[in-house]
């Protein structure tokens, strides 16, 4: 009844936050989904594996839908509800534990179609307000779980105190309470140092922001792969770390952007006309180029600089194609060019800004790389389409980056850092400075402002 009565108030809704991945139950032939009832022990094992929160909780959704699979069942997922802190908030709410059960499954069902009221207030009031037209249209008692986790906050007061599904929530004092509810991070020149490396103090700044609730999100001109070998030398990749397969992200300069659960909600190519001069190019001048093809690097020919592009940045290692033409068979989001920072501001930049007017945008992160890119294309646009995507607004935003292409993602958010060893357009329009990369500038800047 819940579940058909969920998927029926789908029809014609205008909410703005939910994932629509899960729009019409009614093109499968069946809906599965699975409900295991245990006690906190049980659950605060799974609530430590999944989430890296080492306390029981009440529900816990894991989605099992996979959109491009094409199944003919809905595979709606699973979820777990533990029976005795059930009975405790039963008991504190004044309802039966069945009353209890019930709203804690209407929670974890609304999780598992698209809804999550982490991502924003607005996210938390849409979803709270699915809770309790759900409910009455069920004839159930209580208020819905958010309403409930709400009501006792304001009761009881503690400093922090752990809400519905394992949340760490801020109490009253405005001490506790993060200042953003994002923070988009760039990788090259920001969260990395002068080394291509992630020191400890900076992942430990990224681990107690994420501790508190602070949606760390990484916007960079890297592939993902990349990103998680980088992520994961300081264990911050994975389920739990700040990024993994399965997190939101801006990628290749925000031509690849991924949303909720890891979906891939934008992806924008490089003409081919524009990949066809460029490759044609770096034969003829016998300059090393990297063409970037989602988790692929792909080459033309070995060369020392492409070979750095793997060693130094972790890039995946570049697949040398034995002709223009294979090359072009391949979709292309960006192009790279590596030489000296001579041979880019003199030679590759005038050249191809001119070669590639309206056709292309030429864009630098670091001074002896010269990239190539769809034209309007930038990584605050990748920005944008995410926090359009989370239904969040830029007050709740910090960003931190240090190259020009991270001028607009620092003007767009609330609060705009640019580190010290960043580009002086970039300093210019940032709201702040803080101190460089090699002297953790993230983590300085997460310590200072984020809390």
């Amino acid at each position: 009844m819940a579940m058909k009565l969920a998927f029926d108030g789908l029809r014609d809704s205008d909410y703005k936050t939910r994932d629509p991945a899960i729009d019409d139950a009614g093109q499968y032939e069946s809906v599965e989904l699975s409900i295991l009832l245990c006690n906190d022990d049980f659950i605060r094992e799974l609530n430590k594996d999944w989430r890296n929160s080492d306390v029981a909780t009440d529900v816990l959704s894991m989605s099992q839908h996979v959109p491009e699979l094409k199944l003919p069942m809905l595979m709606l997922g699973d979820m777990v509800i533990s029976v005795e802190t059930a009975a405790r908030q039963a008991k504190e709410r004044g309802h039966t534990l069945l009353d209890e059960i019930r709203i804690l499954m209407v929670h974890g069902l609304l999780h598992l179609i698209g809804f999550d009221h982490e991502l924003s207030d607005e996210a938390e009031s849409e979803m709270e307000n699915e809770e309790e037209r759900l409910l009455k249209s069920l004839g159930w008692k209580g208020k819905g779980l958010i309403q409930s986790a709400s009501t006792a906050e304001d009761e009881n007061n503690p400093l922090l105190n752990t809400s519905t599904d394992g949340r760490k929530k801020a109490g009253s004092l405005q001490f506790y309470k993060p200042k953003f509810s994002y923070i988009f991070c760039d990788m090259d020149g920001t969260l990395l140092n002068s080394k291509s490396q992630i020191s400890h103090t900076n992942a430990k700044a990224l681990k107690e922001a994420s501790s508190r609730g602070v949606k760390v999100v990484i916007a960079t001109g890297k592939t993902r792969p990349a990103v998680l070998t980088l992520l994961k030398t300081v264990d911050l990749a994975g389920k739990d770390g700040i990024a993994s397969e399965y997190s939101p992200g801006v990628f290749i300069q925000g031509l690849l952007v991924y949303g909720t659960q890891g979906r891939e909600i934008h992806r924008r190519n490089l003409d081919i006309d524009v990949c066809k001069d460029a490759f044609h190019y770096s034969v003829e001048h016998n300059i090393p180029l990297i063409a970037f093809s989602e988790n692929r690097c792909l080459t033309l020919f070995d060369h020392l600089l492409v070979a750095s592009l793997h060693t130094i940045y972790n890039e995946p290692k570049a697949e040398i194609m034995s002709s223009v033409d294979q090359l072009l068979s391949s979709e292309v989001q960006k192009v790279l060019f590596l030489h000296t920072a001579e041979g880019v501001a003199g030679t590759l930049r005038p050249y191809w800004s001119e070669a590639t007017a309206g056709r292309a945008s030429v864009v630098q992160a670091q001074a002896d790389m010269l990239e190539i890119v769809p034209p309007g294309s930038s990584k605050g646009r990748g920005v944008r389409m995410l926090l359009d995507h989370f239904g969040v607004t830029a007050n709740k935003v910090m960003a931190i980056g240090d190259g020009e292409n991270d001028i607009e993602m620092l003007e767009l958010a609330s609060l705009g850092i640019a580190l010290s060893n960043g580009s002086e357009k970039t300093k210019a329009v940032a709201d702040v400075i803080g101190v460089s990369n090699d002297e953790d500038g993230v983590a300085d800047a997460i310590y200072r402002y984020a809390f």
